[in-house]
């Protein structure tokens, strides 16, 4: 069966979805009372004012601190995704990962792989062209405990965006729609946006919206060319760990105990249009001559059928 008639069933109406999303935002909200709890009594035990932004967090906790509290919020969140599609949809975590019989981790290893090989080739560039850009950082103790965090947590945090937006909104709007362009023009515009509120965004302008949009409508397309959300979950993961563990900035969402801190001063250039016009496709070629991809023009937009029709 194809990955997204997994979730189009005539029971799952897209009011469930609604909820459902609620749920799972309720769920993610509950997972950041730790750090808010953590925040609130570092600020009272300094006597300074409860910080309300990312910079002044990191002045009353330790950034790895920040990071894994940060990170728990995404526990929560995939246990509001397996609750609502257990009693809402009465779906399997699996339906709304691979159109496989299992998930395939080859998948996911190789695309982890092939980005992390990119992210630091292309780190070591920038270092070495622009080597004044960046300082040397690296503290073993806080960077052996970033490592373990960062390991651990981020990988959770980046499947569990996976799961909410590839998985369960991509079913969805294939519900609603019935059809594959639709969900990944819906799940990777609301993918950027969502990340209109990041540090990034107010040092650079919406034009690196195109860079989040991009990202979301690869990892849309890899989703649906591959029947399943594995090559983007390894994306994801390789993306988010290598640059915590990479490089950092001020400015950033992630600011860590990295190896390096980038203290340029942020630019909206190429550099932001480059990825989506000239590596994602380099990507997309890489992944479509690993796994054979064909029928482009049917998996991205055709017909997305109802389950029962499917087995008539």
């Amino acid at each position: 069966m194809m990955f997204v008639e997994q979730g189009i069933k005539s029971e799952n109406k897209f009011w469930k979805y609604i909820v459902g999303s609620i749920v799972i935002v309720l769920a993610s909200t509950i997972g950041q009372i730790p750090l808010m709890g953590a925040v609130i009594y570092s600020a009272y035990q300094d006597n300074v004012a409860i910080p309300t932004d990312q910079n002044e967090i990191l002045k009353v906790l330790d950034s790895n601190v920040t990071l894994f509290l940060i990170m728990i919020s995404f526990v929560f969140a995939i246990i509001g995704i397996v609750f609502v599609l257990k009693f809402l949809h009465f779906q399997s975590l699996k339906e709304i990962i691979t159109s496989r019989e299992k998930i395939d981790w080859k998948r996911v290893f190789f695309s982890f792989f092939v980005w992390s090989l990119f992210s630091i080739g292309s780190t070591l560039l920038m270092y070495f062209a622009n080597p004044s850009n960046f300082i040397f950082n690296f503290k073993l103790i806080p960077f052996l405990i970033l490592f373990c965090i960062a390991t651990l947590m981020i990988p959770i945090q980046t499947t569990c965006e996976e799961l909410v937006f590839r998985g369960y909104l991509m079913q969805g709007f294939g519900n609603l729609a019935h059809n594959k362009w639709f969900p990944l023009v819906m799940t990777s515009v609301i993918f950027g946006v969502m990340h209109i509120f990041n540090p990034e965004v107010e040092k650079m302008g919406y034009i690196i919206l195109v860079y989040y949009i991009g990202t979301g409508f690869l990892l849309g397309i890899i989703t649906l060319m591959d029947e399943g959300m594995e090559l983007s979950i390894g994306f994801h993961a390789a993306n988010n760990l290598i640059g915590a563990l990479l490089v950092t900035t001020d400015w950033s969402v992630f600011q860590t105990h990295s190896i390096l801190i980038d203290t340029s001063e942020p630019t909206a250039s190429i550099d932001i249009i480059l990825p989506v016009i000239l590596i994602y496709p380099i990507l997309l070629f890489i992944f479509s001559k690993k796994y054979g991809w064909t029928n482009w023009k049917e998996k991205l937009t055709g017909t997305a059928l109802l389950f029962n029709k499917i087995h008539e």
